[in-house]
């Protein structure tokens, strides 16, 4: 494969690694290529209903199970060690569909789709029985349910990233599905309540039927050319691919700016709670800094694509991280019933975190598509991408929470506000910084995804 630089006019500005002249030049002279909408409607509303069970999964799962008689370590100790399962069960997946043929990621969809409703559904409504009995439903109830959706999430971003066929597409892909998320957040924002268990049950198989018809009756044809395979890799083919992965340097400087970057999301996230109630004294308030907060991020999205358009990628996800940063240092000076300064934090982070939903993914099909291995090896990618994603929720608690110990604050009693502040907005704001250093200070020569080019020919 000959290297991009040596066709260049002399001049010339070389692109950026693993993006070709000709993709470069699309990038900033030409649309976007035509996606039609029904397609992207498609494929981006099954986001809503895994979207809608990711924030009950952690904020009302703990709750439920406490208040059924099950001790919080007890709780804890179960949600632990199902989710390390699931989280190290990713990349096993992700080899296992890079062995498949991709235009079959659906079937694999809609066969995960049932499990997980019904998984979900039992999660919801723990049986009145011994502590023993009650753990055992939670633990297999949590790995069956975190299995299936690990399939279909990975099968789902995998089939994506043969989406598009140059970056601006890719993004484009990438806002609807996250766009679809967010609106699935939102949702779940409204039953947060353990009382409320029956209607987000019901919600959420009503949302999941829906998105299973509409991938039964209308799915989007690979918009990629030569994204199909004919026949499923081999067991030396696929373990070929995954190797491939490991040693794509590209992703694994990408990888690691996401994880960065993603430990400094998670960290205000798991403490958002301590954060309202102990500092702002505003409990009561809690829903309405959510609502606030990704619905600013369902607003910026579509203007963050029209920002990648134009500046590229990298200076897009750069500029978003910059405005996370201002709005979490914001953060540190705030106190008791500083409520409308916390809900303007809320919508200037929100609205940067459109830029971390609508990047990341649109980086990481770049990088498939420069690898050469769109199609059945994307699952590798990301089963490992999704091990990332699951790997920054729990160092996020990992970390914040012994420093808080460390620090002496003890939820619920004054005294430990400084400390608060300091872990929940401090801490993101040095990882946000070092992300974007990262990303910024990289030679041009190694830098990740589409740099706008201005002497291209």
């Amino acid at each position: 494969m000959s290297s991009p630089i040596a066709n260049l006019p002399p001049g010339s500005t070389p692109p950026p690694l693993g993006v070709s002249n000709t993709e470069a030049t699309e990038a900033r002279l030409s649309p976007p290529a035509a996606l039609a909408t029904p397609a992207l409607l498609c494929y981006g509303a099954l986001r809503m209903p895994l979207a809608l069970l990711e924030l009950p999964l952690f904020v009302v799962l703990p709750a439920l199970y406490g208040s059924a008689g099950l001790p919080l370590a007890l709780v804890g100790l179960v949600l632990f060690t199902a989710r390390c399962i699931d989280a190290g069960a990713d990349p096993i997946i992700g080899l296992w569909l890079a062995r498949q043929r991709s235009f079959v990621h659906r079937r694999w969809i809609l066969a995960a789709l049932p499990v997980l409703a019904a998984g979900f559904w039992a999660l919801l409504h723990p049986p009145a029985a011994t502590q023993f009995n009650q753990a055992l439903w939670l633990g297999l109830g949590s790995i069956g349910t975190y299995l299936a959706y690990s399939l279909a999430s990975i099968a789902y971003q995998a089939w994506g990233t043969d989406l598009g066929e140059n970056a601006a597409a890719r993004t484009q892909v990438t806002a609807w599905r996250e766009g679809f998320g967010l609106a699935g957040v939102l949702v779940a924002t409204a039953f947060l309540d353990p009382s409320q268990r029956d209607a987000l049950g019901i919600t959420f198989l009503a949302a999941t039927g829906l998105a299973g018809l509409l991938l039964m009756g209308a799915p989007p044809a690979p918009m990629a050319s030569g994204a199909g395979h004919a026949g499923a890799d081999s067991p030396d083919a696929a373990l070929g691919r995954w190797s491939r992965v490991r040693s794509n340097p590209a992703f694994l400087r990408l990888l690691l700016i996401y994880v960065t970057n993603g430990i400094a999301a998670a960290i205000p996230a798991t403490l958002l709670l301590f954060f309202v109630r102990d500092v702002l004294h505003a409990e009561a308030v809690t829903p309405v800094f959510l609502a606030v907060y990704f619905l600013a991020a369902g607003l910026g999205m579509p203007l963050w694509v029209i920002v990648a358009r134009q500046i590229g990628l990298r200076l897009a996800w750069l500029a978003g991280m910059g405005l996370s940063v201002a709005g979490f240092a914001w953060a540190l000076g705030l106190g008791s019933g500083d409520v409308w300064a916390f809900g303007a934090v809320c919508l200037v982070t929100g609205f940067a975190l459109g830029a971390d939903l609508a990047i990341p993914g649109a980086f990481l099909a770049q990088v498939i598509a420069d690898g050469g291995d769109r199609g059945p090896a994307s699952g590798a990618y990301v089963g490992l991408w999704n091990l990332a994603t699951k790997a920054t929720l729990a160092i996020a608690a990992g970390v914040a929470l012994p420093l808080l110990d460390l620090s002496g604050y003890v939820p619920g009693k004054a005294g430990g506000e400084i400390a608060l502040s300091l872990v929940y907005a401090a801490i993101p704001c040095g990882l946000k910084l070092l992300a974007s250093a990262m990303m910024g200070l990289a030679p041009p020569e190694s830098r990740v995804g589409l740099l706008r080019q201005t002497h291209v020919a």
